[in-house]
């Protein structure tokens, strides 16, 4: 694929790279297991927000999390277009994998990159087996999206670490295992940047101290959450990576968030369900939207393939995000608009229901599209 745009000099490359031998049969092997479950609209609506922990469990035992990770932390050393076919097969089916999503998109890695080598052996495995669920604590309240703002600080004891402070919109934290947690371990310095100063924590939410609140969507159902830290003490092998360094960590870590084809394919199984449902009259604007995914698809694949080879595409995960972000929001009302509701199939009815109350969400996890775009054009050159 040729540049996509070239301003004062930098350039975004979307180049489709060669998948791996033995692709298809892998492929082809993950839809057969698939097969083997009858997932109805409520799971297939949420796919990578359905939580099951014994489905991440049967992952695990397959192969199919920790895929890229050494064999020495439960890996399976194989490459990151091997597990980008796993993924988009997993969310195709609306698969509910959220119970390991967080852990191996990114919380994993981040360990893998910057812990230490206990943090390594006591944590990764549990995540590959499918044993041990992750959240992110980022978001805090009046803060938004500005996590420079952020106010929870962790103060150093003879013990360790303190914690004090609350986090927000935190997906699964009420189901999880693990909390990587960024926070303030000193002030800004005076006239400097505000994001100095921020550390990331690996913090066990069985620790005392903390409360955790989920919050009610639009569908009645409690995915994020608040979570309160009262003098919550944390050993000193808690701090993930280095001091100070947390917010070149945590940005970072977001290239992982923002790229893969959970930016593309969270409303695909309506896509999929619609052409069977319309008529030889809706092929035009089925065509097109099919075009579009094609293109979204080209777009993450090869974001995946720079980050195989140990690039670091940030303004290139960051637009994926966005314009797959609006496919993902267009898709199920468009969807809907080429059926008439007597003649709408009640499974895909109800797909749709779940869908259009659930797309307002996929523009705000993982950044807002001012947010985005702000990274767009500083990458660019254009702030």
């Amino acid at each position: 694929m040729a540049a996509f745009g070239d301003v004062k000099g930098e350039t975004m490359r979307f180049d489709i790279p060669n998948l791996p031998e033995g692709t298809d049969a892998l492929r082809a092997n993950v839809r057969a297991f698939l097969a083997g479950y009858d997932w109805g609209p409520a799971v297939r609506a949420r796919s990578w927000m359905g939580f099951d922990r014994g489905f991440s469990r049967e992952l695990g035992k397959r192969g199919w999390i920790g895929m890229v990770w050494p064999k020495e932390y439960g890996g399976h050393e194989r490459s990151g277009l091997e597990r980008t076919v796993v993924l988009e097969e997993l969310l195709a089916q609306g698969a509910p994998v959220g119970a390991h999503w967080i852990g191996d998109r990114q919380s994993g890695p981040l360990i893998l990159r910057l812990g230490t080598e206990e943090q390594k052996r006591r944590i990764l495995p549990g995540i590959a087996a499918g044993e041990l669920a992750f959240c992110i604590g980022l978001s805090e309240p009046d803060s938004g999206s500005d996590l420079a703002s952020l106010r929870t600080k962790a103060e150093r004891t003879n013990e360790g670490w303190k914690i004090n402070g609350r986090k927000i919109w935190t997906t699964f934290a009420h189901l999880s295992d693990y909390m990587i947690a960024l926070v303030r371990t000193s002030p800004a310095p005076e006239g400097g940047s505000r994001h100095a100063g921020l550390s990331q924590f690996l913090v066990d939410l069985r620790t005392p101290g903390i409360t955790i609140r989920p919050i009610k969507d639009m569908l009645g159902e409690e995915s994020f959450n608040e979570v309160t830290f009262d003098d919550v003490l944390l050993p000193a092998d808690a701090l993930l990576g280095r001091e100070g360094a947390g917010w070149e960590q945590a940005t970072a870590e977001l290239a992982f968030e923002r790229s893969g084809p959970d930016r593309v394919l969270s409303s695909f199984p309506a896509l999929s369900a619609g052409i069977d449902a319309v008529g030889p009259e809706a092929a035009v604007p089925i065509g097109r939207l099919v075009a579009r995914l094609n293109t979204l698809r080209g777009m993450s694949l090869s974001v995946a393939g720079m980050l195989e080879q140990g690039q670091s595409p940030a303004r290139e995960a960051a637009l994926v995000k966005d314009v797959g972000n609006s496919f993902e929001q267009h898709l199920p009302e468009a969807i809907r608009a080429l059926l008439e509701p007597e003649d709408t199939p009640p499974a895909l009815r109800a797909l749709l229901h779940d869908l259009v109350q659930l797309s307002p969400t996929f523009s705000l996890r993982g950044g807002t599209r001012e947010i985005l775009r702000g990274i767009i054009a500083r990458e660019l050159g254009l702030r």
